[in-house]
């Protein structure tokens, strides 16, 4: 899969490797993070983090090799794991290392984000403000 970090623009750091998908297939864990399917997904991010609600795109490989959007640019780590898959799906003999950045994913503690996405939330202010629970986001906002 390319997942790319979109919290700061098209820019942000990106990665290529295996994940493993929760049973629902709502959640994607990779390199130790759990990241959501957005209800309402955008033309940005289709994904959240649970634990830091940083938002993120998540696709398939391209077969041309150009997984980041036109007005984006960096190195792409990819995880030590998956080049094998990776040149093949590419047709390539060899990673650029001016494109790539080799590394290993983490773990995932599936189960801290279990813990995490079932934690019941108390809300501090009961009186004339309405707070709404932003897409499990974990971001309490006033309206």
């Amino acid at each position: 899969m390319y997942i790319e970090n979109k919290s700061s623009g098209h820019h942000g750091p990106a990665w290529i490797g295996f994940v493993e998908f929760s049973k629902s297939g709502q959640t994607v864990y990779f390199n130790g993070k759990a990241l959501k399917k957005l209800k309402n997904p955008g033309i940005n991010a289709n994904h959240f983090d649970i634990d830091t609600g940083e938002e993120y795109w998540i696709s398939g490989i391209k077969k041309n090799g150009h997984n980041r959007h036109w007005l984006g640019g960096g190195k792409i780590m990819i995880d030590k794991n998956s080049i094998d898959d990776y040149l093949k799906l590419v047709d390539s003999k060899s990673i650029n290392e001016k494109k790539f950045t080799i590394i290993e994913f983490a773990e995932t503690d599936k189960i801290k984000f279990n813990e995490i996405e079932n934690i019941e939330v108390e809300f501090m202010d009961k009186g004339r403000h309405t707070w709404y629970w932003d897409n499990n986001k974990r971001k309490l906002s006033s309206i």
